[in-house]
Parts: structure tokens; sequence; C-alpha cells
């Protein structure tokens, strides 16, 4: 019997952001806001930034427009130590995914990550990510 999504996750992991300008972003964060720059990663031809402030992280990246008006808010993602039990759970859920198999981005964090997102009843985007250890 399928469980609940959060059965599959310890914690927020970040809320994603599109970025106008990366360095302007990071620096507004950073200096003004007082975020701590976690990292900028590579992501193909662009960039990505993680910053943080006590529990909140912001993924904020360049590449794609950035709506530029209120619910620029892109994605919640859930910290989960198993993705491809998350991802069975998911499918046995019904849930509509974004991706047709769990994905990766080998350039973020030290040793890459494994995610996938579903859409919520809004078309809101939530992922499910793994940072691989």
């Amino acid at each position: 019997m399928a469980k609940k999504m959060t059965e599959f996750t310890t914690d927020l992991q970040h809320s994603g952001m599109i970025a106008k300008d990366l360095d302007e972003t990071i620096k507004f964060y950073t200096e003004v806001l007082g975020f701590e720059l976690v990292g900028v990663y590579p992501n193909g031809e662009n960039r990505c930034a993680f910053l943080r402030y006590g529990h909140l992280t912001i993924e904020t990246w360049e590449g794609e427009e950035a709506p530029m008006q209120a619910g620029a808010i892109n994605h919640w993602a859930f910290d989960t130590p198993d993705i491809e039990a998350a991802w069975a759970n998911a499918k046995e859920l019904g849930l509509e995914t974004r991706e047709d198999e769990i994905a990766s981005i080998p350039t973020f964090w030290d040793k890459g990550i494994r995610y996938f997102n579903v859409f919520g009843p809004n078309r809101e985007t939530i992922e499910f990510c793994q940072i691989v250890k």
C-alpha cells in the first residue's frame, strides 16, 4: 500500500528561484540580507547557487527567464535518503511526475544529486532530492 510521501523524506531541503541576474541575486542575498553562499555550481552552460540562512536554503540559477512577479518561487525540494523508494511510492500513488525517470545533476554539491519532481494540484512543482554521498 502506498504511503504518504513524507515517509520518504527527512526535511525540507531547499526552495528554488530563477534569477534574472545570478551575480546580482547572490550579492543581494549575501550582502544585504546576510545569507551564506554555500556554493556556485556549473549546470551545463549556466550556473546555480545555493544560499543559506539558518534552516532555509535557496537554490537560484541562471538560464531561464525569471517571472519577475509575486509567486516567483519555482519549487520546494524535500530531502530523501532513498530516491528509488520515493520514486516507486510516487508512482504507486499515481502522482504526475515531470520526469520519466529519476534524474541527476553530477555537478551539484560534492558528488551530485538525484531527483524527480511531481506536480501539485495547482501545477506547483515539488521536488524529491537525494544528495549523493
